[in-house]
């Protein structure tokens, strides 16, 4: 998983295992790989880019639709996890690459994915500006964002009479909120899409995803039912921001 600059360190922890981290998450992995195929339908690649993508996790789905993927990830553990991970797969590239540094040619890239990132860049325009550098003129980026606007959080800021911070909300503990602790935040969605204008790009579709993330239901709830109900909810709650994962397919603007 990509983090901050020159911040890996949880996930070149040993008693960190990222792979570990997504057991007994079936629904939400399914939840964002549904997105991910609703946003590319229909359409092929050349190359694509999946940034701070851990060990993997989601290469083998973009296979399906680029000729070349690259797994460009800062933590050297977790592409070390990947290797393993990746077997069988060995036209995936594995490479140390930090966000805001991608290495990659300009315009070089026809689709870059970003998932499970922005919860740990309190600032993403230096990223986004250099997404923007690498992807071709017709690419396209899919920005998935840790969303402090949910339902949930909505209701609790109301309570408090309240609205939705515009800044980063730090999600941390007050015993880990110190400089080299990696950052941890939620995001306004509404304060990203600024952001995303700003490094020159435009929204093409926003989905609302993972809308029914919750331990108790995991257990309740057979998570085919769940998933049904995701697809109808993915489209229909984008423009509320429902869910606690945004995902944005995005463009360069003309």
């Amino acid at each position: 998983m990509a983090q901050a600059k020159k911040q890996a360190d949880q996930y070149n922890d040993p008693s960190h295992n990222y792979l570990k981290y997504w057991e007994g998450r079936d629904y939400e992995n399914a939840a964002e790989e549904m997105a991910i195929k609703r946003f590319l339908k229909g359409k092929h690649f050349k190359t694509a880019v999946d940034v701070g993508g851990g060990y993997g996790r989601l290469c083998l789905l973009l296979e399906r639709f680029a000729d070349k993927v690259t797994l460009a990830e800062p933590s050297q553990q977790q592409l070390d996890i990947a290797k393993d991970f990746l077997k069988g797969h060995p036209e995936i590239d594995r490479k140390l690459l930090q966000a805001d540094d991608l290495k990659f040619p300009a315009g070089s890239v026809d689709l870059i994915t970003m998932i499970r990132v922005m919860h740990h860049l309190p600032d993403p325009l230096p990223e986004f500006k250099e997404i923007h550098r690498s992807l071709s003129n017709n690419g396209v980026f899919i920005l998935e964002l840790a969303n402090n606007a949910h339902a949930r959080n909505r209701v609790k800021y109301a309570l408090r009479g309240k609205g939705i911070p515009a800044k980063p909300v730090d999600i941390r503990s007050p015993e880990n909120q110190r400089k080299e602790e990696i950052p941890f935040v939620n995001h306004n969605p509404s304060t990203v899409i600024k952001q995303l204008n700003k490094a020159g790009f435009e929204v093409q579709k926003i989905l609302s995803v993972s809308n029914l993330r919750s331990p108790t239901l995991k257990k309740i709830v057979p998570r085919g039912i769940m998933l049904a109900a995701e697809k109808l909810m993915q489209p229909s709650l984008a423009k509320t921001y429902f869910g606690p994962s945004v995902f944005f397919l995005l463009k360069k603007a003309k």
